[in-house]
């Protein structure tokens, strides 16, 4: 389809998907939704990450605003998250730009409060957390996933120089300026999850600032992320990011 955009959009937002198909259509459909609230012109952006299921046909179905363009992006291997994001963010024209999970944990007013702190002069990098006072969690992740997640906080912490500042490094859902967002996601070479952690260590390394702002969030319930099912390419990872000198 040609692009309905002329010229860079003022938004660019990337939705990595991995068999997806029952989620997508109201992923696209909040942020388009989003875009004409807020007048702006934005470009969507599904990265289908080999999925074997009709991701991308349940996507490609859906019909978004005259001031929205929803690219489909895939591939046929799965690569992984880290490579859907990286595939994504370097595709990207617009101004601003961010991905997001798909799920529509988080409301897509939320990403206002991270834009506003770019536009604003306050950072180049906006992470939302929900480990904020002012965010709000309406449903509560289940213990599995909380003792999961403490572990792997408590390892990238002990291995990696993360400022303390940031609080949630692993919400996904990230805002950065254009330029500087693809400049990162070129240089990034993670394919797993600790892409996040990269991308950290070489924004630091690079001197940009990171803010976080707050949000409201629900854990998808129908989440296959398992730190015991990923821990062997976890420790991969871990020892690939510190051999090449990321830290």
């Amino acid at each position: 389809m040609p692009s309905r955009i002329k010229s860079n959009p003022h938004l660019s937002i990337v939705i990595p998907v991995f068999n997806e198909s029952r989620k997508i259509a109201r992923d696209i459909r909040a942020v388009d939704q989003f875009l004409v609230d807020n007048r702006l012109s934005g470009e969507i952006l599904v990265v289908d990450d080999g999925s074997r299921d009709r991701t991308s046909e349940a996507a490609g179905r859906i019909a978004t605003g005259r001031n929205t363009e929803c690219r489909i992006l895939r591939y046929e291997t799965h690569r992984g998250k880290g490579y859907a994001v990286r595939f994504g963010m370097t595709r990207t024209r617009g101004r601003i730009i961010l991905f997001m999970d798909s799920g529509s944990c988080t409301p897509c007013r939320d990403i206002l409060l991270g834009i506003r702190l770019i536009e604003d002069g306050c950072c180049e990098i906006a992470h939302a957390s929900r480990k904020l006072h002012d965010s709000s969690i309406l449903r509560p992740q289940r213990l599995s996933r909380c003792i999961s997640s403490c572990l792997f906080r408590t390892m990238v912490r002990n291995l990696f120089p993360i400022p303390r500042t940031l609080t949630d490094t692993q919400m996904g859902l990230k805002v950065y300026r254009g330029g500087i967002g693809r400049e990162l996601y070129v240089q990034c070479r993670s394919n797993g999850f600790l892409f996040d952690i990269e991308i950290i260590l070489r924004a630091v390394r690079a001197g940009y600032r990171i803010c976080e702002f707050p949000i409201t969030w629900s854990s998808d319930p129908d989440t296959r992320l398992s730190l015991f099912r990923t821990l062997l390419p976890l420790l991969r990872e871990m020892a690939s990011l510190r051999t090449n000198r990321i830290v």
